[in-house]
């Protein structure tokens, strides 16, 4: 879907289309922005919903820092972020809610001749050190330690990353900052960081057209792009010490111990989660809207959509190896539904 950058093009241009079809209720199309991450699967949901209701989704994928600018200024229905926000956040942003909406892994891919996706094993450190600039080719000594069988070539790595604001990366380097005392005071964490190396490519889309065109990069992608692009993926060995694939079953199993009921407006965040089968760079994708809207019907129908995903869209996410949200946990949201509220200070919830 999005190998070339032609093809990125009309791909990110899907669910603007889909909004801008005529359709039974044109006036009430939805309008979203922000996170690359669940681009995808929102795409895929907005087909389904537009065959089935005539309304149209209008999803800008601009990056997590994006969604949250417009969501601020109020310029669209809702924002998507892979970064949950603070109570503080919420409030600055004009009284915000938020939720998540379905969950994802973040994999490195490579591009390395003669390795086919997960041939290749990574560690936490030597993930960092990459990242750091300090490993620098892909015959070096601790790639070989990981790797003894693979044909690793004297080579130098060219390390891709986001260049926009973005939840994917907050998410990467929150759990490169877990696993690596050096990367946690070197760089940090954040949806923005000073990379030591590399080249920045924008969104999802962008880092995943890089890697797949380059020979010998590696970058960070949600999976459904990994998916989409047949890019080669790395294992990954995860809290426990186990080498582990970055699939729905692993995602899952690091979302198990995500205790939601006891997130605080539903902040949480699941890397370097323990369990065996667990993989390591998990992450959530989170809805947000404000609590008082001053167009009850475009805020409706945004909710009128996201109950929907919620009901009908789990194979769907599946297909395209996201994990979603269990069932208690869309209760719990459905009732946080209640807290958006019209001009006349009615819940939306339930139009």
């Amino acid at each position: 879907m999005f190998k070339h950058a032609a093809r990125s093009v009309r791909a990110a241009a899907i669910v603007t289309t889909l909004g801008s079809m005529p359709s039974l209720a044109q006036a009430a199309d939805i309008t979203g922005a922000g996170a690359t991450f669940p681009f995808p699967i929102y795409a895929k949901w907005a087909e389904a919903y537009k065959a089935q209701t005539g309304i149209g989704l209008n999803y800008q994928s601009i990056g997590s820092g994006g969604g949250i600018k417009q969501i601020t200024a109020r310029t669209v229905a809702f924002g998507a972020s892979d970064v949950p926000l603070t109570a503080k956040e919420l409030a600055d942003g004009g009284n915000l809610t938020q939720w998540p909406m379905v969950m994802g892994g973040i994999v490195p891919v490579v591009n390395l001749e003669g390795i086919k996706p997960n041939e290749l094993t990574l560690d936490a450190d030597t993930l960092a050190k990459i990242f750091l600039g300090e490993v620098k080719t892909w015959d070096a000594p601790e790639l070989k330690k990981l790797n003894p069988d693979a044909k690793l070539p004297s080579a130098p790595i060219l390390v891709v990353h986001r260049a926009d604001g973005s939840g994917t990366t907050f998410n990467f380097t929150n759990y490169l900052s877990k696993v690596s005392a050096d990367w946690k005071s070197k760089v940090g964490s954040s949806t923005s960081v000073e990379w030591p190396t590399g080249i920045g490519a924008k969104g999802n889309e962008g880092v995943a057209n890089n890697v797949a065109q380059t020979k010998g990069a590696i970058g960070y992608v949600e999976t459904a792009y990994a998916k989409q692009n047949k890019l080669t993926t790395t294992k990954m060995i995860n809290k426990d010490g186990k080498p582990v694939e970055a699939n729905a079953q692993s995602v899952q199993a690091a979302a198990a111990n995500a205790d939601w009921a006891k997130a605080d407006n539903f902040y949480l965040i699941i890397t370097d989660q323990p369990g065996a089968a667990a993989w390591p760079i998990s992450a959530s994708t989170f809805i947000l809207m404000p609590k008082e809207v001053k167009d009850a019907t475009a805020a409706g129908e945004a909710l009128k959509f996201f109950a929907w995903a919620y009901k009908n869209g789990d194979k769907a996410a599946d297909e395209l190896d996201y994990v979603p949200m269990p069932a208690n946990v869309k209760e719990l949201v459905a009732k946080s539904w209640a807290e958006i509220k019209g001009p006349d200070g009615k819940p939306l919830a339930g139009m």
